[in-house]
């Protein structure tokens, strides 16, 4: 795992090995100029610990450019649980418990919520052992999905009225691939709103429950390259468009809530150079980060959340105007926003910048 830390332009990483599940743990501190590191905890099964390493140095990375791309002042960090495959609850538990006693001992340096892999009962269970858990309230909603898709929604009709002039899902044919926390919400909203709706997943039983509720069809993973589509939203795990996929995509726009969606920033390019407009991941991902925030700030209200974390539609729209104007990727007009809010230690914002707030 040398090359892995060396490489790595982040802050720290905490590294823990927990023997009674056999379970590596993770906690990758990329930038902390903006405030405390703050990101989800990730519970996957990896090929080897340097891979779950990577994962969570990428995943930090992002978060560093989420809180800064959505104009709020905390740092970049992320959590990743690296369990062996098929854990049953007692090692599951282990492992949370484990992970919850690190968050501790690092007094305040990390504080987490929920990601891919890890449930609103899970972020429960470390807050009792950590009390490191941000956004989570007695009596209001704890799980972050729905206003992640609420974000990623405005994000897609952003990027519709970018590409054709129109921003309605009426007619459009959006494959999602994940029918998770995130891909099951962002479902609902496109075939409410009249969206041909194409969903792939590994679990059968998570496709169909979305085909059951919002119409559509099923794609199985290996065909979902295949698909004649005007949407890719990837929504589970990250590099699922990469220099193997790209050549393969048929759409119009890459819009989804996967964290890490690019397998590297220079896939913006090829992505451009086959007319496919990108929405970059962590500008359109940012919705369930943002109104957990809002909620520890004290705001209560779902209609007013889901308004602040909507206004990524205008964010989105601005850079895509802005990248188009500039001749550049909509990932590198992002990345110069978030890194111009970076420089000024949270205190300047670039007039022509998202409305995110």
């Amino acid at each position: 795992m040398r090359k892995t830390f060396q490489s790595w332009d982040g802050e720290s990483v905490v590294v823990s090995w927990c023997e009674p599940a056999e379970a590596w743990v993770f906690i990758a501190r990329h930038s902390t100029v903006l405030g405390p590191a703050t990101g989800g905890t990730r519970l996957k099964t990896y090929g080897s610990p340097a891979e779950a390493l990577t994962d969570a140095q990428r995943l930090a990375r992002g978060m560093t450019y989420k809180w800064a791309g959505a104009r709020i002042c905390l740092g970049g960090g992320k959590g990743v649980i690296a369990m062996p495959p098929d854990p049953g609850p007692r090692q599951r538990n282990q492992a949370l418990d484990h992970y919850a006693r690190v968050l501790k001992s690092m007094r305040g340096a990390f504080r987490t919520g929920a990601d891919l892999g890890t449930t609103p009962e899970d972020i429960r269970r470390i807050r009792r052992g950590s009390g490191q858990v941000v956004g989570m309230r007695e009596g209001h909603p704890d799980d972050p999905g729905p206003f992640t898709a609420v974000g990623v929604f405005a994000g897609i009709k952003a990027a519709l009225r970018h590409r054709f002039g129109d921003d309605s899902p009426s007619g459009r044919r959006v494959l999602i691939q994940g029918a998770g926390g995130v891909g099951r919400p962002l479902a609902a909203l496109l075939a409410e709103a009249g969206a041909e709706i194409l969903v792939s997943d590994l679990s059968p039983g998570a496709a169909e429950a979305v085909r059951e509720t919002c119409g559509g069809q099923i794609v199985s993973p290996e065909r979902m390259w295949d698909a004649e589509i005007d949407v890719y939203a990837p929504c589970a795990v990250g590099a699922t468009v990469n220099p193997d996929t790209i050549p393969s995509l048929k759409c119009a726009i890459v819009a989804g809530s996967a964290n890490n969606q690019l397998l590297a920033d220079s896939d913006a390019d090829s992505l451009l150079g086959r007319g496919i407009l990108y929405a970059p991941d962590f500008m359109i991902n940012a919705g369930g980060a943002i109104a957990f925030t809002a909620v520890a700030r004290g705001e209560r209200d779902p209609d007013l959340l889901n308004a602040k974390v909507a206004e990524i539609g205008q964010s989105l729209q601005e850079i895509f105007e802005e990248a188009a104007s500039k001749g550049e990727t909509p990932l590198k007009a992002a990345m110069n926003r978030a890194e111009a809010f970076l420089a000024s230690g949270g205190k300047a914002w670039p007039a022509s910048g998202a409305s995110v707030r």
